[in-house]
């Protein structure tokens, strides 16, 4: 969501009220584009921090640290209701906090044996062949001929470039995004506003945490560690969240979804910037390929429905 990736599925599921007439005017055609694009590079770069503090709790100590401090804040801030719901409402929010638990363990294990864009770049693979397999249409092959492709290239033909084991672990994380996308979507229909997102996000950290102390032990206890993840806590999860659940309101969901796309280059530039993380012209192609096949499977989406929604069980 991404790991957040794995976050952005989860705002649009919720859902947006119809904002009031001249809204959209008051902030512009740029306003909820930014909000977006700033939630995706915060993601992003929130993901390449948690790449330098791996050394100091691990990969599955950052992630409890991450589940633990955007749950605190999540429930701080949603105060959400448990009365009033059935059992199967609760049912599918905690299927969710554990796919959101898997889908971030599963990501991070990846990042930590191969480099941050690459690992989005299978990582959307899970979304794309959902959006692929919703639509049934004929040209959807032609972009997931484009995607299969791009994996080919990313891989050299084999993967001989990076770490088969980090490979596994992205595509899983993308199988569970595509999971999260479904339960994200159940549970905004069962829950208001993120409430259910607050929830899930406690279940999920209660559900990692046994890992993350199992690895990391008395680490998660250093006072600089836990300021660290949770600045990865607040990069990742509560800050885009909360510029994606703004943006959606004025965005439609056509458009955020193709802006997700580009989640790959995003992921790319971080790992850049801050983890010296250097792509070849192939893998940059690559990338690319992927980003082009998301954007049109969205698009191809769109003109089926006429009015775009994001894949929903």
């Amino acid at each position: 969501m991404s790991t957040r990736s794995a976050t952005t599925s989860t705002s649009s599921s919720v859902g947006h009220a119809p904002e009031p007439a001249g809204a959209p005017g008051r902030w512009g055609s740029l306003g909820p584009v930014g909000l977006v694009l700033a939630g995706g590079v915060s993601v992003q770069f929130g993901g390449a921090l948690a790449v330098t503090l791996m050394p100091r709790a691990g990969a599955l100590g950052v992630v409890t640290l991450r589940l633990l401090a955007a749950a605190v804040v999540l429930l701080l801030i949603c105060r959400p209701r448990l009365r009033g719901h059935s059992r199967a409402d609760w049912g599918t929010v905690v299927v969710f906090g554990l796919t959101m638990a898997a889908m971030n363990g599963l990501f991070y294990q990846a990042v930590d044996r191969i480099p941050l864009g690459p690992a989005v770049t299978l990582e959307v693979l899970g979304p794309l062949a959902l959006s692929v397999l919703a639509s049934r249409r004929a040209l959807n092959l032609v972009w997931a001929g484009l995607a299969l492709a791009g994996v080919f290239l990313l891989g050299g033909g084999g993967f001989s470039d990076l770490d088969p084991i980090g490979v596994a672990f992205a595509l899983g994380a993308g199988a569970m995004w595509a999971s999260y996308i479904v339960f994200s979507a159940r549970t905004g229909r069962c829950f208001p506003q993120a409430d259910g997102l607050a929830l899930a996000m406690a279940v999920a950290a209660v559900a990692f945490l046994p890992l993350g102390i199992a690895e990391s032990g008395t680490k998660l206890l250093d006072p600089t560690t836990i300021a660290l993840g949770s600045a990865v806590a607040v990069l990742s999860s509560v800050l885009p969240y909360t510029l994606e659940l703004l943006a959606l309101r004025r965005l439609p969901a056509s458009t955020f979804a193709i802006m997700m796309s580009l989640e790959p280059a995003l992921a790319a530039t971080a790992g850049f910037l801050i983890l010296d993380q250097t792509l070849t012209t192939i893998e940059s192609a690559a990338i690319a390929l992927v980003i082009v096949a998301s954007m049109g499977a969205v698009r191809t989406q769109v003109g089926r429905r006429g009015k775009a929604r994001l894949p929903q069980a």
